[in-house]
């Protein structure tokens, strides 16, 4: 491959399902009752007005959850505050579930094609809360968690962060995101990106790998 390479992925819709894909399972785990959430995000838009605001930018990523969160918290009888408490109670309460089938094929393929990794998540992503695997966490030569990881997602500071702890030039990350405004911060800090299709997770995967081998081919979102 020549140059060093990396890729800097997202945690939540990237390495683990999003919580749309997951609505049946976090029922049960939650004791909701079938068929209580509805909301479905990028699979069902049409349906879900807040959603809608979210790709209108009229409300960002962690307001979008944070909402989500209290709706939920509340038919629990609970006050939750924030979309990392959604994230950990219902992914804590899916351990089977906290990673998509495809993602450590995916990270095992990319060491073999040389490629360092990191892992960035979003402020809400709850890293220190989900039952992640130790050694799944292992494969990764950097983790940087919100604030202290350099800033927030879509702050190209973060993208710049996960960089410099690899020891790279920005140009030599590739960023894979499920966010079009994560992928904009990431471009922003000189990175290359690719939108991340949390409804084609596989085609997802193959295309990063390949884009780490082709580096000159244009992304296709």
């Amino acid at each position: 491959m020549g140059k060093r390479c990396a890729l800097v992925l997202d945690l939540g819709g990237v390495l683990t399902p999003t919580l749309f894909e997951l609505h049946d399972e976090t029922e049960r785990a939650l004791r909701l009752a079938p068929g209580t959430l509805t909301w479905r995000g990028p699979f069902a838009p049409e349906t879900d007005g807040l959603w809608q605001a979210l790709r209108a930018g009229e409300i960002d990523e962690r307001d979008y959850w944070r909402e989500r969160a209290r709706e939920v918290g509340a038919l629990l009888g609970e006050v939750w505050e924030d979309g990392a408490e959604l994230f950990a109670r219902a992914l804590g309460a899916l351990p089977h579930a906290v990673l998509r089938p495809q993602a450590r094929e995916a990270l095992q393929a990319a060491r073999g094609l040389g490629a360092a990794l990191a892992l960035l998540p979003s402020s809400f992503d709850a890293l220190g809360r989900l039952p992640l695997p130790r050694d799944f966490l292992a494969r990764f030569d950097a983790i940087l968690d919100g604030p202290n990881g350099g800033g927030h997602k879509p702050d190209p500071a973060a993208f710049g962060a996960a960089a410099q702890a690899l020891g790279l030039a920005p140009e030599h990350c590739l960023c894979v995101d499920d966010a079009q405004r994560n992928v904009a911060g990431a471009r922003a800090a000189g990175m290359r990106a690719l939108h991340f299709d949390v409804a084609r997770p596989a085609a997802s995967f193959r295309a990063a790998l390949r884009r780490l081998t082709e580096p000159d081919e244009e992304t296709r979102e």
